[in-house]
Protein backbone atom coordinates (compact mmCIF):
# COMPACT_ATOMS: atom_id res chain seq x y z
CA UNK A 1 0.00 0.00 0.00
CA UNK A 2 1.37 3.57 -1.23
CA UNK A 3 2.72 4.78 2.71
CA UNK A 4 1.29 8.54 1.76
CA UNK A 5 -1.96 7.00 1.95
CA UNK A 6 -0.71 5.67 5.19
CA UNK A 7 -1.00 8.78 7.10
CA UNK A 8 -3.41 10.44 9.22
CA UNK A 9 -5.65 13.14 7.41
CA UNK A 10 -6.25 16.22 9.02
CA UNK A 11 -7.26 16.15 12.70
CA UNK A 12 -7.56 17.44 16.00
CA UNK A 13 -4.53 15.72 17.27
CA UNK A 14 -2.04 16.29 14.27
CA UNK A 15 -2.99 19.84 14.69
CA UNK A 16 -1.60 20.01 18.06
CA UNK A 17 1.43 17.82 17.31
CA UNK A 18 2.30 20.42 14.82
CA UNK A 19 1.98 23.72 16.78
CA UNK A 20 4.04 21.89 19.26
CA UNK A 21 6.87 21.28 16.85
CA UNK A 22 6.46 25.00 15.10
CA UNK A 23 6.86 25.94 18.81
CA UNK A 24 10.00 23.74 19.70
CA UNK A 25 7.94 21.86 22.33
CA UNK A 26 9.95 19.53 23.19
CA UNK A 27 12.81 20.09 21.13
CA UNK A 28 10.57 19.14 18.43
CA UNK A 29 10.43 15.51 19.28
CA UNK A 30 7.42 13.51 19.10
CA UNK A 31 7.41 10.34 21.61
CA UNK A 32 4.19 8.02 22.03
CA UNK A 33 3.08 5.25 23.62
CA UNK A 34 0.87 2.62 23.47
CA UNK A 35 -0.01 1.15 26.85
CA UNK A 36 -2.31 -2.03 27.17
CA UNK A 37 -3.00 -3.80 30.35
CA UNK A 38 -2.36 -7.73 30.17
CA UNK A 39 -5.64 -8.60 31.03
CA UNK A 40 -7.57 -9.93 27.90
CA UNK A 41 -6.63 -10.12 23.63
CA UNK A 42 -7.04 -6.47 21.83
CA UNK A 43 -9.87 -5.95 19.75
CA UNK A 44 -11.04 -3.33 16.79
CA UNK A 45 -11.06 -0.59 19.80
CA UNK A 46 -7.63 -1.06 20.72
CA UNK A 47 -6.69 -0.95 16.88
CA UNK A 48 -7.57 2.13 16.27
CA UNK A 49 -5.48 3.65 19.44
CA UNK A 50 -2.46 1.36 18.23
CA UNK A 51 -2.82 3.21 15.05
CA UNK A 52 -3.07 6.41 16.05
CA UNK A 53 -0.20 6.08 18.37
CA UNK A 54 2.52 4.26 16.25
CA UNK A 55 0.81 5.88 13.22
CA UNK A 56 1.34 9.80 14.70
CA UNK A 57 4.49 9.36 15.94
CA UNK A 58 5.71 7.79 12.56
CA UNK A 59 3.94 10.79 10.61
CA UNK A 60 6.59 13.18 12.48
CA UNK A 61 9.67 11.16 12.31
CA UNK A 62 9.19 9.90 16.45
CA UNK A 63 9.20 7.19 18.14
CA UNK A 64 6.44 4.88 20.04
CA UNK A 65 7.20 2.19 23.39
CA UNK A 66 5.05 -0.51 23.75
CA UNK A 67 4.13 -0.62 27.75
CA UNK A 68 2.08 -3.20 29.69
CA UNK A 69 -0.01 -1.67 32.56
CA UNK A 70 1.08 -4.61 34.49
CA UNK A 71 -0.35 -3.02 37.32
CA UNK A 72 -3.40 -5.68 38.32
CA UNK A 73 -1.57 -9.35 38.83
CA UNK A 74 -4.84 -10.30 39.79
CA UNK A 75 -6.04 -10.76 35.63
CA UNK A 76 -3.34 -10.64 34.06
CA UNK A 77 -1.34 -13.41 32.42
CA UNK A 78 1.98 -13.38 30.47
CA UNK A 79 0.11 -15.45 27.84
CA UNK A 80 -2.04 -11.64 26.61
CA UNK A 81 1.46 -10.04 26.82
CA UNK A 82 2.35 -12.25 24.24
CA UNK A 83 -0.45 -11.94 22.00
CA UNK A 84 -0.81 -8.13 22.47
CA UNK A 85 2.96 -8.11 20.99
CA UNK A 86 1.68 -10.35 18.25
CA UNK A 87 -1.20 -8.77 16.99
CA UNK A 88 0.78 -5.20 17.14
CA UNK A 89 3.03 -6.60 14.65
CA UNK A 90 0.78 -8.46 12.61
CA UNK A 91 -1.12 -4.77 11.91
CA UNK A 92 2.76 -3.47 10.64
CA UNK A 93 3.96 -1.30 13.75
CA UNK A 94 7.41 -1.46 15.34
CA UNK A 95 7.85 -0.07 18.99
CA UNK A 96 11.22 1.66 20.47
CA UNK A 97 11.03 -0.56 23.15
CA UNK A 98 8.47 -2.88 25.55
CA UNK A 99 8.25 -1.45 28.79
CA UNK A 100 6.53 -2.79 32.18
CA UNK A 101 4.98 -0.52 34.49
CA UNK A 102 6.40 -3.28 36.89
CA UNK A 103 9.79 -1.77 35.63
CA UNK A 104 8.93 1.20 37.59
CA UNK A 105 7.52 -0.21 41.01
CA UNK A 106 10.80 0.99 42.81
CA UNK A 107 10.34 4.44 41.73
CA UNK A 108 7.05 4.96 41.98
CA UNK A 109 6.90 3.27 46.11
CA UNK A 110 9.61 6.36 46.78
CA UNK A 111 7.33 8.82 45.06
CA UNK A 112 4.50 7.69 47.38
CA UNK A 113 7.14 8.04 50.26
CA UNK A 114 7.36 11.20 49.23
CA UNK A 115 3.99 12.35 49.07
CA UNK A 116 3.28 11.38 52.67
CA UNK A 117 6.35 13.02 53.90
CA UNK A 118 4.85 16.00 52.32
CA UNK A 119 1.55 15.29 54.13
CA UNK A 120 0.07 14.53 50.81
CA UNK A 121 -0.56 11.12 51.25
CA UNK A 122 -1.74 8.63 54.11
CA UNK A 123 -2.85 5.10 54.86
CA UNK A 124 -6.31 4.70 55.02
CA UNK A 125 -7.98 1.63 57.13
CA UNK A 126 -11.94 2.46 55.59
CA UNK A 127 -13.29 -0.73 54.11
CA UNK A 128 -13.82 -0.41 49.95
CA UNK A 129 -17.78 0.14 51.09
CA UNK A 130 -16.90 3.37 53.58
CA UNK A 131 -14.49 4.57 51.09
CA UNK A 132 -17.23 4.84 48.26
CA UNK A 133 -19.70 6.28 50.77
CA UNK A 134 -16.76 8.85 51.93
CA UNK A 135 -16.48 9.90 48.08
CA UNK A 136 -19.84 11.50 48.19
CA UNK A 137 -21.72 11.82 44.89
CA UNK A 138 -21.22 14.46 41.66
CA UNK A 139 -23.92 16.78 43.54
CA UNK A 140 -22.90 16.33 46.93
CA UNK A 141 -19.26 16.88 48.37
CA UNK A 142 -16.90 13.88 49.75
CA UNK A 143 -16.48 14.16 53.61
CA UNK A 144 -12.78 13.66 55.45
CA UNK A 145 -11.64 9.72 56.43
CA UNK A 146 -11.29 9.86 60.35
CA UNK A 147 -8.10 8.17 59.31
CA UNK A 148 -7.17 11.52 57.16
CA UNK A 149 -5.18 13.10 59.99
CA UNK A 150 -2.53 9.77 60.88
CA UNK A 151 0.71 12.06 61.30
CA UNK A 152 3.52 11.57 58.89
CA UNK A 153 5.30 9.14 61.31
CA UNK A 154 2.17 6.52 61.46
CA UNK A 155 1.72 6.87 57.91
CA UNK A 156 5.30 6.11 57.15
CA UNK A 157 4.87 3.55 59.13
CA UNK A 158 2.24 2.03 58.39
CA UNK A 159 2.83 2.03 54.59
CA UNK A 160 6.58 0.22 55.47
CA UNK A 161 4.63 -2.64 56.70
CA UNK A 162 2.30 -2.53 54.11
CA UNK A 163 5.24 -3.57 51.49
CA UNK A 164 6.12 -5.75 54.41
CA UNK A 165 2.88 -7.71 54.18
CA UNK A 166 2.00 -7.54 57.76
CA UNK A 167 -1.47 -6.90 56.63
CA UNK A 168 -4.05 -8.91 55.01
CA UNK A 169 -5.55 -7.91 51.62
CA UNK A 170 -8.17 -4.67 51.72
CA UNK A 171 -7.14 -4.11 54.95
CA UNK A 172 -5.33 -0.61 54.37
CA UNK A 173 -4.76 1.66 51.21
CA UNK A 174 -2.88 4.71 50.16
CA UNK A 175 -4.88 7.84 49.36
CA UNK A 176 -3.02 10.84 47.89
CA UNK A 177 -4.75 14.26 50.58
CA UNK A 178 -5.90 16.51 48.18
CA UNK A 179 -9.74 17.43 48.21
CA UNK A 180 -12.99 15.62 49.67
CA UNK A 181 -15.18 18.41 48.68
CA UNK A 182 -13.39 18.68 44.96
CA UNK A 183 -16.39 19.05 41.77
CA UNK A 184 -14.55 16.54 39.88
CA UNK A 185 -14.62 12.98 41.82
CA UNK A 186 -11.18 11.83 40.81
CA UNK A 187 -9.77 14.08 42.86
CA UNK A 188 -11.35 13.62 46.27
CA UNK A 189 -8.45 11.65 47.37
CA UNK A 190 -7.67 8.54 45.37
CA UNK A 191 -5.80 5.63 46.19
CA UNK A 192 -2.76 5.01 45.19
CA UNK A 193 -2.11 1.72 46.36
CA UNK A 194 -3.59 -1.20 47.46
CA UNK A 195 -2.43 -4.45 49.32
CA UNK A 196 -2.56 -7.97 46.90
CA UNK A 197 -0.57 -10.63 48.58
CA UNK A 198 -0.38 -12.26 45.03
CA UNK A 199 2.68 -13.25 42.40
CA UNK A 200 3.59 -10.80 39.73
CA UNK A 201 4.25 -12.10 36.49
CA UNK A 202 7.01 -10.17 35.96
CA UNK A 203 8.17 -9.42 39.67
CA UNK A 204 7.42 -12.54 41.09
CA UNK A 205 6.82 -12.48 45.28
CA UNK A 206 8.88 -8.78 45.40
CA UNK A 207 6.24 -6.98 46.18
CA UNK A 208 2.94 -7.10 48.11
CA UNK A 209 0.89 -4.03 47.40
CA UNK A 210 0.37 -2.54 43.76
CA UNK A 211 -0.36 0.90 42.41
CA UNK A 212 -3.28 2.18 41.07
CA UNK A 213 -3.23 2.62 37.10
CA UNK A 214 -4.41 6.75 37.83
CA UNK A 215 -1.11 6.97 39.95
CA UNK A 216 1.11 4.60 37.67
CA UNK A 217 -0.23 6.04 33.92
CA UNK A 218 1.41 9.93 34.64
CA UNK A 219 4.71 9.18 36.27
CA UNK A 220 4.98 6.17 33.66
CA UNK A 221 4.71 8.58 31.02
CA UNK A 222 6.87 10.99 32.22
CA UNK A 223 9.97 8.27 33.11
CA UNK A 224 9.44 7.51 29.27
CA UNK A 225 9.74 10.83 28.46
CA UNK A 226 6.29 10.87 26.46
CA UNK A 227 5.59 14.09 24.53
CA UNK A 228 2.00 12.98 23.88
CA UNK A 229 0.30 10.79 26.09
CA UNK A 230 -3.08 10.04 24.13
CA UNK A 231 -6.10 8.52 25.20
CA UNK A 232 -9.59 7.67 24.55
CA UNK A 233 -12.07 10.19 25.86
CA UNK A 234 -13.09 7.99 29.34
CA UNK A 235 -9.75 9.38 30.92
CA UNK A 236 -10.57 12.73 29.99
CA UNK A 237 -12.03 13.68 33.76
CA UNK A 238 -8.94 12.20 35.17
CA UNK A 239 -6.20 14.47 33.60
CA UNK A 240 -6.37 17.07 36.69
CA UNK A 241 -5.45 13.99 38.29
CA UNK A 242 -2.35 13.48 35.92
CA UNK A 243 -1.52 16.58 35.78
CA UNK A 244 -1.73 16.95 39.48
CA UNK A 245 1.00 14.08 40.27
CA UNK A 246 3.05 15.58 37.76
CA UNK A 247 2.90 18.92 38.99
CA UNK A 248 3.00 17.46 42.77
CA UNK A 249 6.55 16.03 42.31
CA UNK A 250 7.84 18.76 39.96
CA UNK A 251 8.84 15.71 37.60
CA UNK A 252 10.96 16.72 34.55
CA UNK A 253 8.97 15.45 31.77
CA UNK A 254 5.18 16.65 31.63
CA UNK A 255 3.49 14.93 28.88
CA UNK A 256 0.42 16.42 27.48
CA UNK A 257 -2.48 13.95 28.01
CA UNK A 258 -5.08 14.77 24.89
CA UNK A 259 -7.78 12.38 24.32
CA UNK A 260 -10.45 11.44 21.48
CA UNK A 261 -13.19 9.05 21.11
CA UNK A 262 -13.69 5.42 21.68
CA UNK A 263 -14.92 3.27 18.93
CA UNK A 264 -18.50 2.09 19.24
CA UNK A 265 -18.65 -0.51 16.42
CA UNK A 266 -21.86 -1.89 14.81
CA UNK A 267 -23.58 -5.16 15.92
CA UNK A 268 -19.83 -5.56 18.08
CA UNK A 269 -18.89 -5.76 22.33
CA UNK A 270 -16.42 -3.64 22.91
CA UNK A 271 -15.86 -4.15 26.86
CA UNK A 272 -13.29 -6.35 27.61
CA UNK A 273 -14.53 -7.90 30.74
CA UNK A 274 -18.20 -8.97 28.39
CA UNK A 275 -15.80 -10.49 25.55
CA UNK A 276 -14.03 -12.34 28.39
CA UNK A 277 -17.64 -13.85 30.04
CA UNK A 278 -17.58 -14.95 26.27
CA UNK A 279 -15.04 -16.99 26.22
CA UNK A 280 -14.96 -18.15 30.14
CA UNK A 281 -18.38 -19.19 29.14
CA UNK A 282 -18.15 -21.01 26.21
CA UNK A 283 -20.38 -18.93 23.83
CA UNK A 284 -17.32 -18.65 21.22
CA UNK A 285 -14.49 -20.77 20.41
CA UNK A 286 -11.87 -18.83 22.59
CA UNK A 287 -10.16 -15.58 21.97
CA UNK A 288 -9.91 -15.86 18.60
CA UNK A 289 -12.83 -17.00 17.19
CA UNK A 290 -13.71 -15.56 14.12
CA UNK A 291 -17.08 -13.82 15.64
CA UNK A 292 -15.43 -11.48 18.24
CA UNK A 293 -13.72 -7.97 17.18
CA UNK A 294 -10.32 -9.55 18.65
CA UNK A 295 -7.57 -8.68 16.43
CA UNK A 296 -6.18 -12.52 16.91
CA UNK A 297 -10.53 -12.98 15.60
CA UNK A 298 -10.05 -10.85 12.66
CA UNK A 299 -6.82 -12.15 11.74
CA UNK A 300 -8.32 -15.76 11.70
CA UNK A 301 -11.55 -14.96 10.28
CA UNK A 302 -9.41 -13.30 7.16
CA UNK A 303 -9.29 -9.47 7.67
CA UNK A 304 -5.90 -8.05 6.62
CA UNK A 305 -3.74 -5.55 8.61
CA UNK A 306 -3.71 -3.06 5.72
CA UNK A 307 -7.61 -2.69 5.67
CA UNK A 308 -7.73 -2.30 9.55
CA UNK A 309 -5.39 0.31 9.30
CA UNK A 310 -7.35 1.93 6.42
CA UNK A 311 -10.82 1.68 8.61
CA UNK A 312 -9.06 3.34 11.60
CA UNK A 313 -7.89 6.27 9.33
CA UNK A 314 -10.81 6.54 7.57
CA UNK A 315 -13.25 6.49 10.51
CA UNK A 316 -10.94 9.76 11.99
CA UNK A 317 -10.19 11.37 14.92
CA UNK A 318 -12.45 13.58 16.97
CA UNK A 319 -14.03 13.75 20.47
CA UNK A 320 -17.21 12.85 19.70
CA UNK A 321 -19.22 9.64 19.97
CA UNK A 322 -17.68 7.28 17.35
CA UNK A 323 -20.99 4.89 16.19
CA UNK A 324 -19.82 3.17 13.14
CA UNK A 325 -21.61 0.90 10.88
CA UNK A 326 -20.02 -2.49 10.35
CA UNK A 327 -20.18 -1.92 6.49
CA UNK A 328 -17.33 0.72 6.85
CA UNK A 329 -14.95 -2.01 7.87
CA UNK A 330 -16.33 -4.48 5.31
CA UNK A 331 -15.89 -1.92 2.54
CA UNK A 332 -12.65 -1.36 3.64
CA UNK A 333 -11.79 -4.88 3.60
CA UNK A 334 -13.90 -6.04 0.21
CA UNK A 335 -11.40 -2.92 -1.35
CA UNK A 336 -8.32 -4.43 -0.33
CA UNK A 337 -9.09 -7.71 -0.92
CA UNK A 338 -10.95 -6.81 -4.51
CA UNK A 339 -7.22 -6.02 -5.13
CA UNK A 340 -5.08 -8.81 -4.14
CA UNK A 341 -7.06 -12.14 -3.38
CA UNK A 342 -6.84 -14.74 -6.23
CA UNK A 343 -9.80 -16.53 -7.31
CA UNK A 344 -10.40 -19.97 -6.97
CA UNK A 345 -13.97 -21.75 -7.87
CA UNK A 346 -15.63 -23.59 -4.37
CA UNK A 347 -19.22 -24.68 -4.02
CA UNK A 348 -21.19 -24.28 -0.50
CA UNK A 349 -23.95 -26.26 -0.91
CA UNK A 350 -23.08 -28.46 -3.64
CA UNK A 351 -25.71 -30.43 -5.84
CA UNK A 352 -23.95 -32.68 -8.94
CA UNK A 353 -24.15 -32.38 -12.28
CA UNK A 354 -23.77 -35.20 -15.31
CA UNK A 355 -22.78 -34.06 -18.76
CA UNK A 356 -24.60 -37.10 -20.10
CA UNK A 357 -22.69 -36.26 -23.94
CA UNK A 358 -19.31 -35.82 -22.51
CA UNK A 359 -16.79 -38.98 -22.38
CA UNK A 360 -16.32 -40.56 -18.74
CA UNK A 361 -13.12 -40.93 -17.86
CA UNK A 362 -11.99 -37.91 -19.95
CA UNK A 363 -10.14 -34.95 -18.12
CA UNK A 364 -9.63 -31.54 -20.40
CA UNK A 365 -7.42 -29.25 -18.48
CA UNK A 366 -8.68 -25.55 -18.59
CA UNK A 367 -6.34 -23.00 -18.05
CA UNK A 368 -8.26 -20.31 -15.81
CA UNK A 369 -6.64 -16.55 -14.55
CA UNK A 370 -5.89 -16.09 -10.93
CA UNK A 371 -7.38 -12.58 -11.00
CA UNK A 372 -8.94 -11.28 -13.65
CA UNK A 373 -7.30 -7.64 -13.66
CA UNK A 374 -3.77 -8.18 -12.67
CA UNK A 375 -2.15 -10.83 -14.82
CA UNK A 376 1.40 -10.57 -12.76
CA UNK A 377 -0.87 -13.01 -10.60
CA UNK A 378 -0.53 -16.01 -13.17
CA UNK A 379 -2.85 -18.83 -14.38
CA UNK A 380 -4.10 -22.16 -12.39
CA UNK A 381 -5.35 -25.25 -14.44
CA UNK A 382 -8.84 -26.52 -13.46
CA UNK A 383 -9.88 -29.92 -14.25
CA UNK A 384 -13.12 -30.14 -16.17
CA UNK A 385 -15.02 -33.58 -16.38
CA UNK A 386 -18.27 -35.67 -17.11
CA UNK A 387 -19.36 -34.76 -13.53
CA UNK A 388 -19.46 -31.38 -11.15
CA UNK A 389 -20.80 -29.71 -8.75
CA UNK A 390 -22.56 -26.35 -8.60
CA UNK A 391 -24.30 -24.67 -6.01
CA UNK A 392 -27.84 -25.55 -5.08
CA UNK A 393 -28.54 -22.36 -5.44
CA UNK A 394 -27.70 -22.05 -9.20
CA UNK A 395 -30.64 -23.90 -10.11
CA UNK A 396 -34.20 -23.95 -10.35
CA UNK A 397 -36.77 -25.95 -12.14
CA UNK A 398 -38.77 -23.00 -13.01
CA UNK A 399 -37.69 -19.34 -13.38
CA UNK A 400 -38.58 -15.78 -14.50
CA UNK A 401 -36.48 -14.60 -16.90
CA UNK A 402 -34.76 -12.21 -14.35
CA UNK A 403 -33.28 -15.42 -12.64
CA UNK A 404 -29.73 -15.61 -14.33
CA UNK A 405 -28.31 -19.29 -13.99
CA UNK A 406 -29.38 -22.98 -14.96
CA UNK A 407 -33.04 -23.84 -15.66
CA UNK A 408 -34.59 -26.94 -16.92
CA UNK A 409 -34.92 -26.37 -20.49
CA UNK A 410 -32.36 -23.99 -20.65
CA UNK A 411 -28.42 -22.73 -21.36
CA UNK A 412 -26.30 -21.08 -18.47
CA UNK A 413 -22.10 -20.76 -19.18
CA UNK A 414 -20.18 -22.67 -16.54
CA UNK A 415 -16.77 -20.44 -15.71
CA UNK A 416 -14.39 -20.42 -17.82
CA UNK A 417 -15.77 -23.67 -18.89
CA UNK A 418 -18.33 -24.32 -21.70
CA UNK A 419 -22.27 -23.81 -22.02
CA UNK A 420 -24.85 -26.89 -20.31
CA UNK A 421 -28.54 -27.16 -21.00
CA UNK A 422 -30.43 -28.68 -18.15
CA UNK A 423 -32.31 -31.86 -19.23
CA UNK A 424 -33.07 -33.81 -16.84
CA UNK A 425 -33.54 -34.01 -12.70
CA UNK A 426 -33.10 -36.56 -10.33
CA UNK A 427 -34.48 -36.27 -6.99
CA UNK A 428 -34.37 -39.13 -3.97
CA UNK A 429 -37.73 -40.14 -1.64
CA UNK A 430 -37.81 -36.63 -0.15
CA UNK A 431 -38.01 -34.52 -3.68
CA UNK A 432 -34.77 -33.54 -3.09
CA UNK A 433 -32.70 -32.80 -5.87
CA UNK A 434 -29.66 -35.00 -5.86
CA UNK A 435 -28.67 -35.01 -9.48
CA UNK A 436 -28.99 -32.78 -12.45
CA UNK A 437 -28.73 -34.28 -16.14
CA UNK A 438 -27.16 -32.26 -19.04
CA UNK A 439 -26.00 -31.69 -22.04
CA UNK A 440 -22.87 -29.94 -23.06
CA UNK A 441 -22.00 -27.72 -26.65
CA UNK A 442 -18.14 -28.66 -27.14
CA UNK A 443 -18.45 -25.01 -29.61
CA UNK A 444 -18.67 -22.75 -26.53
CA UNK A 445 -15.20 -23.01 -24.91
CA UNK A 446 -14.12 -19.24 -25.16
CA UNK A 447 -17.06 -18.54 -27.28
CA UNK A 448 -20.79 -17.80 -27.15
CA UNK A 449 -23.33 -19.95 -28.98
CA UNK A 450 -24.27 -18.76 -32.46
CA UNK A 451 -28.02 -17.88 -32.69
CA UNK A 452 -29.06 -18.16 -28.86
CA UNK A 453 -28.28 -16.22 -26.17
CA UNK A 454 -27.13 -17.65 -22.67
CA UNK A 455 -28.46 -16.74 -19.19
CA UNK A 456 -25.66 -16.31 -17.28
CA UNK A 457 -22.22 -17.42 -15.73
CA UNK A 458 -22.18 -19.90 -12.92
CA UNK A 459 -19.24 -21.70 -10.96
CA UNK A 460 -18.20 -25.33 -10.61
CA UNK A 461 -16.11 -27.95 -9.44
CA UNK A 462 -15.10 -31.35 -10.85
CA UNK A 463 -16.69 -34.11 -8.73
CA UNK A 464 -13.85 -36.65 -8.74
CA UNK A 465 -10.92 -33.99 -8.85
CA UNK A 466 -12.38 -31.39 -6.26
CA UNK A 467 -11.36 -31.34 -2.31
CA UNK A 468 -14.28 -31.59 0.18
CA UNK A 469 -14.24 -28.83 2.61
CA UNK A 470 -16.25 -27.61 5.70
CA UNK A 471 -16.79 -23.78 4.97
CA UNK A 472 -17.86 -21.68 7.84
CA UNK A 473 -20.19 -18.60 7.04
CA UNK A 474 -20.65 -16.03 9.48
CA UNK A 475 -22.98 -13.51 10.51
CA UNK A 476 -22.33 -10.74 13.27
CA UNK A 477 -22.62 -12.51 16.49
CA UNK A 478 -25.15 -9.83 18.23
CA UNK A 479 -28.62 -8.49 17.08
CA UNK A 480 -28.59 -5.38 18.99
CA UNK A 481 -26.44 -2.72 16.73
CA UNK A 482 -24.55 -1.80 19.70
CA UNK A 483 -25.08 -4.47 22.48
CA UNK A 484 -22.62 -2.78 25.23
CA UNK A 485 -25.44 0.18 25.19
CA UNK A 486 -28.03 -2.39 25.40
CA UNK A 487 -30.32 -2.23 29.19
CA UNK A 488 -30.59 -6.09 28.31
CA UNK A 489 -28.67 -8.87 29.70
CA UNK A 490 -25.91 -9.62 26.54
CA UNK A 491 -26.72 -13.96 26.74
CA UNK A 492 -30.16 -12.58 25.19
CA UNK A 493 -28.91 -10.64 22.08
CA UNK A 494 -26.57 -13.66 21.10
CA UNK A 495 -27.40 -14.18 17.18
CA UNK A 496 -28.38 -17.69 17.30
CA UNK A 497 -27.47 -17.76 13.19
CA UNK A 498 -23.73 -16.16 13.83
CA UNK A 499 -22.15 -19.37 12.20
CA UNK A 500 -23.80 -21.97 9.69
CA UNK A 501 -21.94 -24.76 8.39
CA UNK A 502 -21.56 -26.36 5.26
CA UNK A 503 -20.22 -29.48 3.78
CA UNK A 504 -18.92 -28.52 0.02
CA UNK A 505 -15.81 -28.66 -2.42
CA UNK A 506 -13.61 -26.76 -3.37
CA UNK A 507 -11.21 -26.43 -6.51
CA UNK A 508 -7.86 -29.01 -6.18
CA UNK A 509 -5.79 -26.33 -6.54
CA UNK A 510 -6.08 -25.07 -3.30
CA UNK A 511 -4.79 -28.75 -1.17
CA UNK A 512 -1.65 -26.53 -0.56
CA UNK A 513 -3.05 -23.51 0.51
CA UNK A 514 -1.34 -21.58 3.21
CA UNK A 515 -3.52 -20.48 6.40
CA UNK A 516 -4.68 -17.14 6.68
CA UNK A 517 -4.37 -16.68 2.85
CA UNK A 518 -6.91 -14.80 1.50
CA UNK A 519 -9.05 -15.85 -1.43
CA UNK A 520 -11.85 -15.03 -3.31
CA UNK A 521 -14.75 -18.05 -4.15
CA UNK A 522 -15.93 -16.87 -7.38
CA UNK A 523 -19.40 -14.83 -7.36
CA UNK A 524 -19.57 -16.23 -2.92
CA UNK A 525 -17.45 -14.15 -1.32
CA UNK A 526 -13.98 -13.83 0.15
CA UNK A 527 -12.63 -16.91 2.09
CA UNK A 528 -9.27 -18.15 4.02
CA UNK A 529 -8.10 -21.68 5.31
CA UNK A 530 -8.27 -21.31 9.05
CA UNK A 531 -5.54 -21.48 11.17
CA UNK A 532 -6.42 -23.63 13.84
CA UNK A 533 -9.03 -26.71 12.76
CA UNK A 534 -8.09 -26.56 9.15
CA UNK A 535 -6.16 -29.94 8.09
CA UNK A 536 -4.61 -31.45 5.21
CA UNK A 537 -7.33 -34.06 5.05
CA UNK A 538 -10.10 -31.72 6.34
CA UNK A 539 -9.83 -28.09 4.97
CA UNK A 540 -11.95 -25.82 6.84
CA UNK A 541 -13.13 -22.57 5.35
CA UNK A 542 -14.17 -19.35 7.06
CA UNK A 543 -15.89 -17.10 5.11
CA UNK A 544 -14.24 -13.36 5.53
CA UNK A 545 -16.69 -11.42 3.88
CA UNK A 546 -19.62 -11.40 1.55
CA UNK A 547 -18.97 -9.63 -2.11
CA UNK A 548 -21.96 -7.18 -0.80
CA UNK A 549 -23.53 -6.62 2.51
CA UNK A 550 -26.38 -9.02 3.05
CA UNK A 551 -26.61 -8.57 6.48
CA UNK A 552 -28.48 -5.17 6.07
CA UNK A 553 -30.97 -6.86 4.43
CA UNK A 554 -31.21 -9.90 6.66
CA UNK A 555 -31.75 -7.43 9.33
CA UNK A 556 -34.31 -5.52 7.26
CA UNK A 557 -36.88 -7.97 6.86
Amino acid sequence: MNESLEKYPPNFIRSIIERDIADGKNSGAVITRFPPEPNGYLHIGHAKAICLNFGMAKDFDGTTYLRFDDTNPLKEKVEYMEAIKKDITWLGFEWREVRHASDYFEQLHNFAVRFIKDGKAYVDSLTADEIRAYRGTLTAPGKNSPHRDRSVEENLDMFARMRAGEFPDGEHVLRLKIDMAAPNINMRDPTIYRIRHTEHHQTGDAWCIYPMYDYTHCLSDSLEGITHSLCDIGFEDHRPLYDWVLDELAMNAHPQQIEFSRLNLQYTMMSKRKLKLLVDEGIVDGWDDPRLPTIAGLRRRGYTPESIRDFCRRIGVTKSDNNVELALLESCLRENLEATAPRVMGVIDPVKVVITNYEEGQVENLTSANHPKDESMGTRSVPFTRELYIDRADFREEANRKYKRLVSGSEVRLRNAYVIRADEVIKNDGDEIVEIRCTFDPDTLGKNPEGRKVRGVIHWVSAPHSLQAEIRLYEPLFTDDFPDASDKDYHDLINPNSVTIRQGFVEQSLESSEAGKQLQFEREGYFCLDSNDSKPDKLVFNRTVGLRDTWAKIEKR
